[in-house]
């Protein structure tokens, strides 16, 4: 079950890790052992359709008003501050989160930059699943998408555990994350010897990221949920089109 559980999100992480021409094939490519962990999903639970939200309030990035740093990862490169807090308004109300840097100092150090260039805004939730993650971090303009998929970091030791609440980078191995992240909505300590390491968790607001739309479930080819491939391609067209359900973050910003 440990194994499985990783597997699952190991590779609901793999299209932003792997190039474009691969992401076209992974669906095909998918390794048996991971085939089958697909298996393993976590049921999904009814929102109340008057609380949502199905279209995010900021418009997406185009490629003429993005900063010069969400078109050149590299320079996307402040160290952040030992503490801090992130506020995340999304279609479903407001939440925070602390972010710790001895926690995960890679991890902490990429999440204050993302936020500081505005990488999150008018972003989908595109993986929320009743008991484990809500997963988000994949850009809805293709084109700086595709700029930040083979901007990598370093992992971090797992110094706190999978916990309720805690912010974590996804990853497709060592040494591969980017942009995605996850917030465990159960105790997830299973991860921790998969690599996982949180390097922050939600402050407030966590009643918010549990009303998360989770109808859509696992994502394809496993489940009826969005195509990561295709959304790395096509960006929230596609999801706007084929998942309006979906919640987004709205803006993301640093409050101290």
């Amino acid at each position: 079950m440990i194994r499985s559980l990783a597997l699952v999100l190991v590779l609901a992480m793999s299209f932003g890790c792997d190039n474009n021409k691969q992401a076209a094939k992974a669906d095909a490519q998918a390794p048996q052992e991971t085939k089958e962990a697909a298996k393993v999903e976590e049921p999904a639970a009814a929102e109340p359709a008057e609380a949502r939200e199905t279209e995010p309030t900021t418009a997406p990035a185009t490629e003429e008003n993005v900063s010069d740093a969400l078109m050149n990862p590299a320079l996307a490169n402040e160290q952040a501050p030992d503490q801090y807090k992130v506020k995340f308004d999304t279609t479903k109300g407001t939440f925070e989160v602390e972010v710790y840097r001895d926690w995960a100092p890679q991890g902490a150090d990429r999440f204050y930059n993302l936020v500081k260039i505005g990488f999150f805004n008018d972003i989908a939730f595109f993986r929320v699943l009743e008991g484990f993650v809500a997963q988000f971090g994949i850009h809805g303009n293709p084109k700086v998408m595709e700029k930040w998929r083979e901007a990598r970091i370093q992992d971090d030791a797992v110094k706190q555990s999978n916990a309720r609440g805690t912010l974590v980078f996804a990853t497709a191995g060592p040494n591969t994350r980017t942009t995605q992240l996850f917030i465990n909505f159960g105790n997830n300590a299973n991860l921790d010897q998969m690599g996982f390491s949180p390097f922050g968790k939600v402050v407030s607001g966590m009643e918010v990221v549990d009303s998360l739309y989770k109808e859509y479930g696992e994502g394809a080819p496993r489940g009826r949920g969005p195509d990561q491939g295709r959304i790395q391609r096509e960006g929230n067209a596609y999801l706007k089109e084929m998942f309006p359900d979906l919640d987004f973050v709205k803006t993301a910003t640093i409050v101290e």
